[in-house]
């Protein structure tokens, strides 16, 4: 699309702990709570499934020539498939203290992971397209590799949000000057940071009851004519409205419009978001499904996705079939891209990326008797009891 050259990086972009067990097993958790700590949430896995899936199919179609109703459902998707996988990690990320244990958790599930495919997909580029002179920046994500610069800012500062009364006042602020700051530059992607930075600070702040208002069968009605109402909304606008908006890199005036059309957008897509990830989150499967192992991993599926589509467009394949800009040759695109991620999210690829998505990295860190990242504590201070020390993050992580 003609909207895309506006930049560089695309979206694309979301899980357990452990409750002693004495005699009995833990009693199962109620509808829309947490699983029970050392147990993977299933509903949690399904959706971020579904959504990756979505991620995959979205950003196949960018190399194809876009209908009026191509552009409809791509103005669907991303209206709220990143929004939700963001409000899930800030949902998953409720407990994070900056602990010691979590600060290291942080360093090898996000930013290693961020290091190694920043520098990947920049040497696929140069040497698959044959791009010699592309950079290799760690502070400039490509295409896909914003949402791990980003995460890791999110959820680094969550206990400066976690400490405030009223975060989201605050964040939706930030987010509306981001919308009017053109020389924030193009650093760590901060425009995305600043503009998708409402939905991690709205998952930290929901509680599992508010899930259980979202799987009440009233709401999954009201989902359908949301849905539909939605879809038409988007048919109307995809002639009229650029779909750079989605993506929250650029501010207003990059975008051709007078600054305060920046925050009027700002507040209008949050609104938009909003409702379309309640309505999909109604829909996702609570109970174990044939997906749900897949759910565990979307890191990789995210992470890997990418080279394929980029590399059938570096070599040219949408160009010599031309065919698959066609309504049938869309389906089968999807399907393909659909599959593919299906693939790159199963167990074995996991196992064969552990070393990259899950370091161990002892040889980097400090370790105390127990096992755990340590930070020495001042002299003549009292050691953390071996209970404080174990307690510790218990949530899963949010892309694994």
């Amino acid at each position: 699309m003609a909207e895309s050259a506006l930049r560089r990086n695309e979206p694309q972009a979301d899980v357990s702990s452990s409750a002693a067990v004495a005699v009995q097993q833990p009693p199962q958790p109620r509808r829309g709570q947490p699983a029970a700590a050392g147990k993977r949430d299933a509903f949690f896995d399904n959706a971020k499934y579904l959504l990756i899936v979505l991620v995959a199919v979205a950003h196949s179609w960018e190399a194809l020539e876009g209908s009026r109703a191509t552009k409809a459902l791509y103005i669907f998707i991303y209206t709220f498939h990143m929004p939700a996988f963001i409000v899930i990690s800030g949902y998953l990320s409720r407990s994070f203290a900056a602990r010691p244990h979590q600060i290291k958790r942080l360093v090898t599930g996000i930013a290693v992971p961020y290091v190694v495919f920043e520098v990947a997909y920049s040497l696929f580029k140069r040497y698959v397209d044959d791009a010699p002179d592309h950079a290799i920046s760690l502070l400039d994500p490509f295409f896909l590799t914003w949402f791990l610069a980003a995460l890791f800012i999110w959820r680094l500062t969550t206990p400066v949000w976690r400490l405030l009364r009223h975060p989201m006042p605050v964040v939706l602020g930030l987010a509306a000057l981001g919308s009017v700051t053109p020389d924030v530059g193009a650093d760590l992607n901060l425009q995305r940071v600043l503009q998708f930075l409402p939905f991690f600070v709205l998952g930290l702040c929901l509680k599992p009851e508010h899930l259980q208002i979202v799987r009440r069968r009233e709401v999954r009605l009201l989902a359908v004519p949301l849905f539909v109402g939605a879809l038409l909304f988007a048919y109307w606008a995809a002639t009229r409205m650029k779909t750079s908006w989605f993506f929250r890199t650029n501010s207003a005036q990059e975008l051709d419009g007078p600054w305060w059309l920046g925050p009027v957008m700002i507040f209008a897509l949050f609104g938009c978001s909003l409702l379309l990830t309640a309505a999909f989150l109604s829909w996702v499967p609570r109970r174990h499904m044939w997906f749900t192992v897949l759910g565990a991993g979307t890191i990789c599926g995210y992470l890997l996705h990418g080279f394929v589509i980029k590399g059938a467009k570096y070599v040219g394949i949408f160009d010599t079939y031309t065919w698959l800009s066609d309504p049938l040759g869309k389906v089968a695109v999807s399907l393909m891209a659909a599959v593919a991620v299906t693939l790159m999210c199963t167990p074995p690829v996991r196992r064969i990326l552990r070393s990259v998505t899950e370091p161990e990295m002892a040889w980097a860190f400090r370790q105390d008797v127990s096992g755990r990242t340590a930070i020495c504590p001042p002299a003549g201070s009292p050691g953390r009891s071996r209970s404080a020390r174990v307690a510790g993050d218990r949530r899963p992580s949010t892309l694994t």
